[in-house]
């Protein structure tokens, strides 16, 4: 049965589908959804979107038929900055694109080189003409004075020495300042756990990023029966590798539930 409309930690707790309900096995795969913000001024101008939020619109709910069918607007852009240097990141500024702007910067405070997306998407949003921003970071995004996005003022990075990532740490340039001229930010810098499950499931374990803590031969976590897999326990990753953790904690469940091996 599938059952919509139901939010795990608030609906029901995950205690009490287990000591209330009758279910057995519990597996967590509510992925890591929470959009991740930089904190800086103007953040809450209208014209900053989430990556998720600005994609969703895009595609899942077709906000590029908008009054031709779909019902979701979305912002008539003329000129764009993404932040990030990932995969979600190149998405956002394609899309952009084929949105109709005009032009869209991918702001990223790195090198190129340390970029995390898959090379062949670096390759396609070049392709497409996304200017390429590298070694800057934002550092506020300034109000038109009516609420809404005028520019983004960055400052230039060098890189330093390799931090915990072992990437190159970037270094700000002292009085380097500068603004780009747009009307759209997306913020595509990577996602957060939401805390609900963990607020709302005492002795539930999870690590200082907010994620589950599992064993990666079962897929099992610190609590008896309850299982998790996918984003909430890797952090943003693929879909691939969250369908193998799926497959390795479906093994377990059923020896958990039936004594067999399989």
């Amino acid at each position: 049965d599938i059952v919509c409309n139901f939010i795990v930690g608030r609906t029901r707790t995950i205690e009490q589908l287990m000591k209330e309900d009758g279910f057995d096995a519990v597996y967590i795969g509510v992925g890591a959804g929470l959009p991740r913000f930089m904190n800086m001024e103007g953040e809450q101008l209208v014209g900053v979107y989430s990556a998720n939020e600005y994609l969703t619109r895009a595609n899942l709910m077709k906000a590029y038929q908008f009054g031709k069918g779909a019902d979701t607007p979305i912002a008539i852009s003329k000129k764009v900055a993404v932040l990030g240097g990932g995969n979600v990141a190149m998405d956002s500024a394609r899309t952009a694109i084929r949105l109709g702007a005009e032009k869209v910067y991918l702001v990223y405070r790195r090198s190129e080189k340390e970029m995390p997306a898959r090379i062949e998407e670096v390759h396609h949003a070049k392709e497409e003409g996304i200017d390429f921003r590298v070694l800057e970071s934002p550092k506020r995004v300034i109000d038109d004075g009516n609420g809404y996005v005028k520019a983004l003022e960055c400052l230039k990075y060098e890189l330093g020495e390799p931090d915990e990532s072992g990437r190159r740490r970037p270094v700000p340039i002292e009085g380097s300042e500068f603004t780009l001229d747009v009307d759209t930010v997306i913020v595509a810098i990577g996602n957060n756990a939401n805390p609900l499950i963990e607020q709302t499931t005492p002795g539930l374990e999870f690590n200082k990023w907010g994620n589950i803590v599992v064993d990666e031969n079962t897929m099992q976590t610190s609590i008896p029966g309850v299982y998790a897999g996918g984003d909430i326990v890797s952090g943003a990753a693929t879909v691939i590798l969250a369908m193998g953790q799926g497959r390795i904690a479906a093994c377990a469940i059923h020896e958990y539930l039936t004594g067999q091996t399989s």
